[in-house]
């Protein structure tokens, strides 16, 4: 298979990309086991595109069981050079209104229970890497001009925390991020 340029993770909400011509389903395995679902592998404007829904088509694994480096390996395996994840989120910020984008340029990792299967490293193999700039700002200026042109309400910046789920903050915890700087 030739390798594919843009790589997409569906989040809640997002479980297919109907837009995608000369579609083809991709099974891949990895050392890490099976990605959450297979590859819909098709064409988007003359691109090749490889769509991932994040938690199965039919909204079937749950956040604290997602196979994060399945996927990753997987869409390694593809060749895919660019990721984008999409995801349904909640707002900490009032000038963020439902169906914004929110392109962050941080992340504040609040999940636990999933801290071994985080990472490809550990088990004999030291290795540190930076995460001070952990969205590349190229793919984020690509992405707030077709936001541009399609007239979505676009914010640049910002962090986004990611809970351990599947449960959502209480108010309480939603108050004490706002008061963190968290955005989404």
């Amino acid at each position: 298979m030739e390798p594919i340029k843009i790589g997409i993770i569906g989040g809640s909400g997002l479980y297919q990309m109907p837009e995608l011509k000369n579609i083809e389903e991709v099974e891949v395995e990895t050392p890490f086991g099976a990605p959450s679902d297979n590859f819909i592998v098709g064409e988007l404007e003359g691109v090749k595109v490889a769509f991932l829904a994040r938690h199965g088509r039919g909204h079937k694994i749950s956040p604290t069981d997602l196979p994060f480096r399945a996927n990753i390996y997987a869409m390694k395996l593809l060749g895919i050079e660019y990721v984008l994840s999409v995801s349904a989120v909640g707002s900490l910020q009032q000038q963020y209104a439902p169906t914004d984008m929110v392109i962050p340029s941080q992340f504040f990792d609040r999940t636990r229970a999933r801290a071994e299967e985080s990472t490809f490293f550990g088990k004999g193999i030291v290795a540190h890497i930076t995460f001070s700039h952990p969205v590349c700002s190229e793919l984020g200026d690509i992405l707030e001009e077709s936001c541009k042109l399609i007239d979505v309400k676009t914010h640049r910046g910002g962090t986004y925390l990611c809970m351990e789920g599947p449960a959502f903050s209480t108010k309480a915890e939603s108050q004490v991020y706002r008061s963190w700087g968290m955005d989404v």
